[in-house]
């Protein structure tokens, strides 16, 4: 069973939204790749997740501009399986269908692997370690990069098979890239309260609850890059869910539909992040 500090129910990711050129081969994908399901086909929008739960929405737009890697944007969606099991299934699955993986890493905190879908949008699968083991020193954890251990993991597959996605999978968190650092912590940790749980050469992670991170911004490949121009492909909105109001100084700046529940704020190269409101379990 994971350690119940992985599963806070005050803050977390609720899904990403994407803009797509081919919502239906890239739902395709998910299907195969990840294992979400098919939750809502609504004309052009296609809504997938585990659980009866939307961790991922996809926005059709034929005549979007593909969006350019150097953007900023959206680096990968990270979804969180429940187990190491499961994970060691999934890599069964990867290789049995010749998924294009594109990194495999043991971050202390947990362990992952990489891969991007028909469109660039960069995925990662991975599972948490116990947070009993994590390493926190002056209110930041240690999160490194090591090659993952793969037969070890494997071992732990228990001669069971993959059947998708398993209903406890969720976004366990968003990895973006940004035009700089400053400016991403000004906004993420000094307007939206988050805590900055980890600086990497690069990059900054933040989390609330006690988290690893929720939210990353890295400039690797996008340094210097300015606001997003669209329409274009990629990252059109990450929701987020906690059990509080959202705060009065953040449906301030709201730049649509705010109300007690529910705001959408701006980072400041254009990608919405909406914060939602629910009910303590």
């Amino acid at each position: 069973m994971q350690d119940p500090l992985a599963f806070s129910a005050g803050f977390s990711v609720g899904h990403v939204a994407l803009t797509v050129n081919d919502a239906k081969q890239t739902a395709a994908f998910y299907q195969k790749a990840v294992g979400l399901e098919i939750l809502v086909h609504d004309g052009e929008v296609i809504r997938l997740g585990a659980g009866g739960n939307t961790l991922l929405e996809l926005r059709q737009d034929k005549h979007a501009r593909r969006r350019s890697s150097r953007e900023a944007g959206l680096f990968h969606t990270a979804f969180l399986l429940p187990s190491r099991p499961a994970l060691a299934r999934w890599i069964n699955h990867a290789i049995e269908q010749k998924l294009p993986l594109v990194g495999a890493s043991d971050h202390d905190v947990s362990e992952a692997l990489y891969l991007s879908d028909p469109e660039g949008n960069g995925v990662e699968i991975y599972v948490d370690r116990p947070a009993s083991t994590w390493v926190w020193k002056d209110g930041m954890v240690r999160m490194g990069t090591a090659p993952l251990d793969i037969p070890s993991l494997l071992q732990a597959a228990q001669g069971t098979r993959w059947e998708g996605a398993p209903h406890e999978t969720r976004v366990g968190h968003v990895h973006l890239q940004v035009g700089a650092l400053d400016l991403a912590e000004e906004f993420y940790a000094r307007k939206l309260g988050l805590d900055i749980t980890c600086r990497y050469p690069g990059g900054t992670f933040y989390a609330a609850d006690g988290y690893h991170h929720h939210i990353a911004t890295n400039i690797w490949n996008s340094r210097g890059a300015g606001r997003r121009g669209f329409p274009s492909t990629g990252l059109a909105e990450v929701g987020f869910l906690q059990t509080q109001s959202v705060p009065k100084e953040l449906m301030e700046r709201a730049v649509q539909n705010p109300s007690i529940e529910d705001v959408t704020v701006e980072d400041p190269w254009g990608t919405l992040i909406k914060l939602q409101a629910r009910k303590a379990l």
